[in-house]
C-alpha cells in the first residue's frame, strides 16, 4: 500500500469501555512511633550523666589533700653575746605552727619537726609530739628552741649588720608526718615547708615571710 492510500483510509476509533468496579489506590509509607524508645535513651542518659556527676563529686570531696603548714609565730625571746673565749650567742626561740587538715577525715602525726638556720647554717632543730588534727579542722603546735654558744664568728659582720637594720632573717624548715584515717585505712602523708622569715628586734614580732611548700601523698 502506498503512501497516498494511507492518508485516505480510515479506521475508526474506538474507545476502551470503562470499569466501573476501577478504584484508585495510593500507597502511603509505613512510619514507625519511636517516642518510647527516645525516651528510654533519653532516661538512661540522664542517669548516666547523674552516676558520672556523683562519682566525680565523691573523688573531689574524698581523695586526699595534703595538710598545710604555717610558721605563725617566730619569736626571739633572748640573745646575748659571749665574747669570753670565742664570738658566741646564746638564743632562745618561740614557734607557734599551725597545722591545718583541708581533708574530710582526721589526720594523725607522729611529731612535727622545725630546723631555724641563719644565713645558711642551722641553728639548730626542734621537735614535739604527735597529735590529731580534726576533719577540716586546725591544730597550733607550740615549741621552744634554746642556743647556748653558738659561734658566730663568720657570721659576725652579717650579724652586726641585721641588728643595726632591726630586722634579722631566719631560715626555718618544717616537717610533719602522719597518717589519714579513710575509712578503715591508713593512708600515709607528708609534708614540708621551708621558709624565709624576717624577724623584727624590736617587738620581737615576724615582719615578712616568704614560703614555699613541698608535699608528697604517699600511696
Amino acid at each position: 500500500m502506498s503512501k497516498q492510500d494511507l492518508r485516505n483510509s480510515s479506521v475508526p476509533y474506538t474507545p476502551l469501555p470503562q470499569n466501573p468496579n476501577h478504584q484508585n489506590v495510593v500507597i502511603l509509607p509505613v512510619y514507625y512511633h519511636r517516642s518510647n524508645q527516645n525516651h528510654r535513651c533519653l532516661r538512661r542518659c540522664i542517669t548516666f550523666s547523674g552516676v558520672f556527676i556523683l562519682l566525680s563529686a565523691a573523688v573531689f570531696l574524698f581523695y586526699p589533700s595534703d595538710p598545710t603548714l604555717q610558721l605563725v609565730l617566730l619569736k626571739l625571746n633572748h640573745i646575748g653575746v659571749n665574747s669570753s673565749h670565742k664570738l658566741t650567742l646564746d638564743l632562745t626561740f618561740s614557734l607557734t605552727i599551725r597545722v591545718r587538715n583541708r581533708d574530710f577525715f582526721s589526720l594523725d602525726y607522729e611529731k612535727l619537726v622545725v630546723s631555724v638556720g641563719y644565713r645558711g647554717r642551722e641553728l639548730g632543730v626542734v621537735s614535739s609530739d604527735g597529735g590529731r588534727v580534726r576533719a577540716r579542722g586546725s591544730s597550733y603546735v607550740n615549741a621552744t628552741l634554746d642556743l647556748d654558744g653558738y659561734e658566730v664568728v663568720h657570721d659576725v659582720i652579717y650579724l652586726i649588720s641585721d641588728l643595726a637594720k632591726g630586722v634579722i632573717p631566719f631560715d626555718t624548715t618544717t616537717k610533719v608526718d602522719g597518717d589519714l584515717g579513710l575509712f578503715l585505712f591508713k593512708i600515709p602523708l607528708q609534708a614540708k615547708v621551708s621558709c624565709e622569715v624576717y624577724v623584727s628586734t624590736n617587738n620581737q614580732t615576724i615582719t615578712r615571710q616568704d614560703c614555699y611548700a613541698e608535699v608528697r601523698n604517699q600511696f
